[in-house]
């Protein structure tokens, strides 16, 4: 049995664990050792992950409440709205909970984030824990205190940094995802050695094959080493006015994509592409060399990932334009981030739009 645990903190103080597992048999020891007692628990989920998972986690909370109840939405980006959180809101009010109560967000990113957000400002503020279920949610949304929804077409643009009081990971879960959903979380995870850690990326090259037939050592690693790097750059910076905005790397022009795909496109399908421009444009700014280069593209296409998007569906104007409308501008400015080398980001906010249309035409075939 493979395990371990995480310590994140927040203002130099234990804030929260994170902890591997390989099924859901302790949720209720770590969560005991928050040292809260909850007297109703709310279980939150969507419907693909609802009917897989929900009785199992019901079953171990069971001794950690008076209480469980669950609300089950449907599953998918559209559903990450404010309307979605009144209808959360109505449940909790009509089920009587209360600020010594809490919430559970079981699922992938559009699950945890809902439900943080609802946690951040129903009674202005509950607790939440996070539970993820997908590989993209284990090493991106579940850490660092991120919650939020879209709002009518704008990603991620109401939200608030709110902090869980444990991320539980049940790493036995992945082999359950679709190959797109684990290929998806990929793009975050290669992303994680492209910013912060080229010896992680050589490892994501050389045991491929390893990963992606889910080798328990293997994923174990990947999991383990994308959640401390993360880790360490949100308690350096827990609510985004400097480092932490490398995380988003590839994320400026991937959005962009993402929405102009009318989210037809997973999230780590758009940070592959997003970082495939980044990538370029770093090049060619002189900072990493054209074998770089192509290594980077390579590295995403190994693992299934798209390196471009169809010239004939994407226009590069309403790319850019889209960038724009994004919450990562600076007054004015498009806060880009490029790779000073491979396993070291920079922010940038020098970039011009031509030069930043050069880096989507490249990912335009």
């Amino acid at each position: 049995m493979m395990e371990d645990k995480l310590e994140i903190k927040y203002d130099g103080k234990p804030c929260y664990n994170i902890v591997l597992e390989d099924d859901f048999g302790r949720l209720a020891d770590f969560l005991n050792q928050t040292g809260k007692k909850y007297g109703r628990i709310c279980i939150v989920s969507d419907t693909n992950v609802a009917s897989l998972y929900i009785d199992d986690v019901r079953d171990a909370l069971y001794r950690c409440a008076s209480l469980i109840t669950q609300f089950v939405f449907q599953a998918g980006e559209p559903s990450k709205n404010l309307n979605v959180v009144e209808d959360l809101y109505e449940h909790l009010i009509r089920e009587h909970f209360d600020r010594k109560d809490l919430l559970v967000a079981l699922g992938g990113g559009v699950v945890g984030d809902l439900t943080g957000f609802t946690a951040a400002t129903y009674l202005r503020g509950i607790d939440f824990i996070q539970i993820p279920t997908s590989l993209l949610s284990m090493v991106d949304s579940s850490i660092g205190g991120k919650t939020g929804v879209d709002f009518r077409s704008f990603k991620n643009m109401v939200g608030a940094f709110y902090m869980p009081r444990l991320v539980y990971m049940n790493l036995s879960v992945l082999r359950s995802l679709p190959d797109e959903q684990f290929q998806s979380g990929m793009g975050e995870v290669i992303k994680h050695g492209l910013i912060a850690d080229s010896a992680y990326l050589d490892f994501l090259i050389e045991n491929r094959e390893r990963i992606v037939s889910f080798d328990p050592e293997s994923i174990f690693h990947v999991v383990k080493r994308s959640c401390e790097i993360k880790g360490a750059v949100v308690e350096e910076d827990p609510k985004e006015q400097g480092i932490r905005a490398t995380l988003n790397f590839g994320h400026t022009i991937g959005h962009a994509v993402e929405k102009l795909s009318n989210f037809s496109l997973f999230h780590g399908q758009c940070v592959a592409i997003g970082s495939v421009a980044a990538s370029y444009l770093s090049m060619k700014k002189g900072c990493i060399s054209e074998d770089d280069y192509k290594k980077i593209r390579k590295v995403f296409s190994d693992y299934k990932l798209p390196t471009s998007v169809s010239a004939s569906s994407y226009n590069a104007a309403d790319i850019l334009r889209t960038t724009k409308s994004d919450k990562k501008m600076q007054a004015g400015k498009i806060k880009f981030i490029l790779l000073e080398k491979i396993g070291k980001a920079v922010i940038d906010t020098s970039l011009d739009d031509e030069f930043i249309l050069e880096g989507i035409n490249e990912i335009l075939k």
